[in-house]
């Protein structure tokens, strides 16, 4: 870890594979942005970037692992390690070839396969795909014989057919990571899928109904605000865990928008009304680890704000609390 990066709590770090051994959760940084130049969606790139190392510094601002909501102490049932950031290539997120691309996405994987192989649970601090998205899917899915769910909020489907920085079919980009999950990931499919979080005009009719098709449990925006509320939404997650044998969480947290403790515009062009606030994406990742989740990701982490990276802080303690629960 850099001079100036704490672990995540102040968990042991992981220096090896040796070292997960026992390890109920892996914490791994995927510090990767998209695309070419030294902004994304109107944003420095530093700022982005930034984002496992400011998650891991607010960590530590906190006494301990007791939760007082759930009188819990995550930290005395759950065995947790800091395995640290991929090994991403700085200039990776500054010249986005197709081989920066490949090699940052094989240096997430490599992480993520090794936390699933001892038996753990790996949770991924990323900022943009497919370093915080399809590394995650593409490893999980290869370590399970059967169905694989996943549980996403994001304001953006992320389905469309390529990646709009390189155009390359081998890329899964921030565009289109979704859409190569179920072309290339056989024991993923739409139907082991809930949605949550996209509203508004920003997709293609066909992308969205193709999924609804598929049996994907959609719910936007505003059918959580004026159908379900959050109560609702939670009791439709099951979807995603019923008949599969590992599921995914995604959280790209652009998913809240101009809503929350934080003003939208951090997040540049990427800001839109109707945003989950932070209770309940913090709650969803709660109940996905109730429901025993078996990987957690974060991108689009607004950058900039000490309170947004407390948000992604909390979604991490209180998705390891309900792992807790439902070991206990």
């Amino acid at each position: 870890m850099a001079e100036d990066t704490p672990t995540f709590f102040g968990v042991p770090q992981a220096l090896s594979k040796e070292d997960l051994l026992g390890a109920d959760v892996v914490i791994i940084g995927a510090p990767y942005v998209a695309g070419w130049g030294d902004q994304y969606f109107g944003v420095d790139k530093k700022e982005w970037l930034h984002s496992c190392k400011r998650v891991r510094q607010q960590s530590i601002r906190y006494r301990s692992g007791y939760i007082q909501d759930f009188d819990l102490d995550v930290f005395e049932t759950m065995k947790v390690v800091d395995y640290g950031d991929a090994d991403i290539p700085p200039e990776a997120s500054y010249a986005g070839t197709v081989s920066n691309i490949l090699e940052a996405q094989a240096a997430v994987e490599r992480k993520v396969k090794d936390a699933l192989e001892a038996g753990a649970v790996p949770i991924v601090i990323g900022q943009n795909s497919p370093c915080g998205s399809y590394a995650i899917a593409k490893p999980l899915s290869e370590s399970v014989d059967g169905p694989v769910g996943m549980v996403s909020l994001d304001t953006h489907w992320d389905a469309n057919t390529a990646d709009r920085f390189s155009m390359d079919p081998r890329i899964a980009g921030s565009g289109n990571w979704k859409d190569s999950v179920y072309k290339n990931l056989a024991n993923f499919h739409p139907r082991h899928l809930v949605e949550i979080g996209e509203r508004g005009m920003l997709e293609h009719p066909d992308i969205v109904r193709r999924y609804l098709r598929d049996g994907a449990e959609f719910i936007s925006g505003w059918r959580l605000r004026t159908e379900l509320g959050i109560e609702g939404t939670v009791k439709l997650l099951p979807k995603a865990f019923d008949g599969t044998d590992a599921v995914y969480a995604h959280f790209d947290l652009d998913v809240m928008g101009g809503a929350g403790p934080a003003p939208g515009d951090i997040l540049g062009e990427l800001a839109e009304p109707i945003g989950m606030t932070d209770y309940e994406v913090i709650r969803i990742a709660h109940e996905s680890g109730k429901l025993g989740c078996n990987a957690l990701s974060f991108i689009c982490i607004p950058p900039g704000s000490p309170v947004m990276y407390r948000v992604v802080v909390y979604c991490i303690m209180y998705f390891i609390a309900g792992l807790a629960m439902r070991k206990s």
